[in-house]
């Protein structure tokens, strides 16, 4: 039963997910990569966590802010791909209205997260490379927890507004949503009203929650590049910018996708391609993270052969 009858008026009370596929092949081909993927962002995360905490030299502002990174990433994707590796093998792709109103909030307070604490994370790389000298000093633990407290604070506050407006509409059928998970446009083109007015309310908190992070990386990489430029070496100048490198491939590749789908018209919605640049910024950043980072930093190899030895 799918639908609530309130004073002649019919209201859904569940959705169902479509997904990538109905064929049983495709579907269970999806199901293995899938499980691969989750696994192993999971698992690359979990790593990255792990040897953080282990490895007292790793204890920095600068990997407590990637410690919170991965930690958000595991459980980013952990909102949405084990629900979708279930509706891959079960009969069902049914999600209750209440389940679907909580994947959206948590889903996007953590996305919300992630672009306060890359603006916190840019700051950190500012401090380190404009003020050496005094890095351990303006970014004691004190304000270390405090930024992290309060990135998360912000995403999961900011979030209420845009679920409460997009799950308070009218949905009185169809109840089938083109996605893989409760993700804002998709259910809001089910809407049974004009939502024109909660459109430009999500946009006005994409700016809020997108344009000015982005603007602020941007601000404090332009200082990063201007001090760069300033040192004499070529080596230290080359050792500065590859502190940076991994955390604008991670801005990049989190930012872009998302932006597109949430600072965009609703008269733009493409179910298709919405779920394909949804499926990359939510399954793949998670995934490709813990890569980017172990690659480009001594550090993570050197905590990961030092507990490997441990082990052995």
């Amino acid at each position: 039963m799918w639908m609530i009858t309130e004073k002649n008026q019919s209201w859904v009370s569940e959705f169902i997910l479509l997904g990538f596929s109905s064929d049983p092949t495709t579907k269970s081909i999806l199901f293995i990569v899938f499980l691969l993927i989750y696994l192993c962002s999971v698992l690359g995360n979990g790593l990255i966590i792990m040897l953080i905490c282990l490895d007292t030299q790793l204890h920095t502002p600068m990997y407590f802010f990637l410690c919170i990174l991965a930690l958000l990433d595991m459980c980013y994707v952990t909102t949405t791909m084990p629900q979708m590796l279930v509706h891959l093998v079960a009969q069902s792709q049914t999600i209750s209205f209440a389940g679907c109103w909580l994947q959206m909030y948590v889903f996007g307070s953590l996305a919300a997260t992630e672009c306060t604490l890359f603006v916190v994370m840019a700051y950190d790389r500012y401090v380190a490379i404009c003020y050496p000298l005094r890095y351990t000093v303006i970014l004691n633990w004190g304000l270390c927890i405090r930024l992290a407290a309060g990135s998360c604070a912000c995403g999961f506050l900011s979030l209420l507004l845009h679920t409460f407006f997009t799950m308070s509409l009218p949905y009185c059928g169809p109840n089938k949503v083109n996605h893989y998970f409760c993700e804002g446009p998709a259910v809001r083109s089910l809407a049974c009203m004009d939502t024109h007015i909660i459109e430009m309310v999500d946009q006005l908190l994409c700016v809020f929650m997108g344009i000015i992070p982005i603007s602020l990386i941007v601000a404090s990489y332009v200082h990063i590049a201007m001090a760069i430029m300033e040192i004499k070496s070529t080596q230290g100048r080359c050792k500065a910018f590859s502190t940076c490198a991994s955390h604008l491939t991670v801005v990049t590749l989190f930012y872009v996708p998302s932006t597109y789908i949430y600072i965009r018209p609703n008269s733009s919605y493409s179910p298709e391609r919405d779920k394909q640049v949804s499926l990359f910024y939510n399954a793949f950043t998670a995934l490709l993270n813990p890569v980017v980072y172990s690659l480009r930093n001594k550090d993570i190899k050197r905590a990961f052969l030092k507990v490997m030895g441990m082990v052995g």
